[in-house]
């Protein structure tokens, strides 16, 4: 692990919920009540996720998001800090209460979830600009899909002129613009969402190759498209193969994604390979997939370090 002052400084941009969540034994279909199990209250939101993970696994960090004025936006700047994530360009919405998401997770982990931004959806060119402003070129910016698209799209195009490498999760799933694509260092769909952006139905090492390399064709640089506990695959100029995520039994999905990308943007800040990086979150997200919740689930350091690369690179 490198020194902090040899780090690259990851902004990451994105939302800050708070989730509520219940353990059933299944999913509950249209008008179907399910009876559960335990109750919990964790904070979340992709944003607020990865900036966490990223934090908790030794990056420097800053977070650019809107909390409205109440008490979970309160306890959230309270967790932020407590995780030294640099929360100078973290607003407050007067107006609108802070983002909620409700999460069903069932027995084999697997999760539904429904989210009301609040102010999420009130995080603007604007603050995304205040913060750009003072982002040396060494940094990283970090986005995902739970603000409003025309803001992602701007801090996309305002990085990419600032020569900043881009890495962008495109969750929720949404269509997105050829050009906006060609401005990333590096995407990381899953397989619902590289099917949206491409049309490939992803089902596996074959199918995934074929979505990255439209991907490619589209402009970006790097492609991962992670594929659950299979791993992620890496596709770019001079690499296209599977690295295997370690075998773990998972008990909630919740926020996997989220550590995964956090993880790699903190392996990528520390100048580390990028197969090596991906390898790297796929150990962490692997952990976080064996507890309960989003933050509550994210590892250290220094658990990630300890689980044998051998079984991420499958050699």
């Amino acid at each position: 692990m490198l020194e902090m002052s040899e780090q690259r400084t990851i902004y990451v941009i994105g939302s800050s919920n708070t989730d509520m969540v219940i353990k059933t034994e299944k999913l509950p279909v249209p008008g179907e009540t399910v009876m559960g199990g335990a109750f919990l209250m964790n904070p979340g939101g992709k944003g607020a996720n990865q900036a966490v993970t990223a934090a908790r696994l030794g990056g420097q960090v800053a977070f650019i998001a809107k909390i409205g004025n109440d008490v979970f936006g309160k306890q959230a700047i309270q967790q932020f800090q407590r995780e030294k994530i640099n929360t100078t360009f973290v607003s407050t919405d007067t107006d609108l209460a802070s983002g909620v998401a409700l999460i069903n997770v069932d027995a084999l982990g697997e999760n539904c979830i429904a989210v009301a931004p609040g102010a999420n959806s009130q995080l603007t060119y604007y603050e995304v600009e205040t913060a750009l402003d003072t982002v040396s070129e060494s940094a990283m910016v970090l986005l995902q899909l739970e603000i409003p698209l025309p803001t992602v799209e701007y801090a996309i195009r305002r990085s990419h002129e600032k020569g900043l490498r881009v890495l962008l999760n495109p969750a929720p799933a949404q269509v997105l613009s050829p050009e906006l694509l060609g401005y990333l260092y590096l995407i990381t769909p899953n397989e619902s969402e590289a099917e949206l952006l491409t049309g490939v139905k992803v089902t596996n090492a074959t199918t995934a190759e074929l979505a990255a390399r439209k991907l490619q064709a589209m402009g970006v640089c790097n492609v991962i498209i992670t594929l659950g506990s299979k791993g992620a695959y890496l596709h770019n100029d001079t690499v296209s193969e599977l690295i295997p995520a370690p075998p773990v039994t998972a008990i909630d999905t919740t926020a996997a994604g989220d550590c995964f990308n956090g993880a790699l943007a903190v392996a990528l800040a520390e100048h580390q390979p990028l197969h090596q990086a991906v390898a790297f979150a796929c150990k962490a997200a692997s952990i976080s997939v064996t507890r309960m919740g989003a933050q509550a689930s994210i590892p250290y350091r220094r658990e990630v370090d300890a689980m044998p690369l051998v079984s991420v690179l499958n050699s």
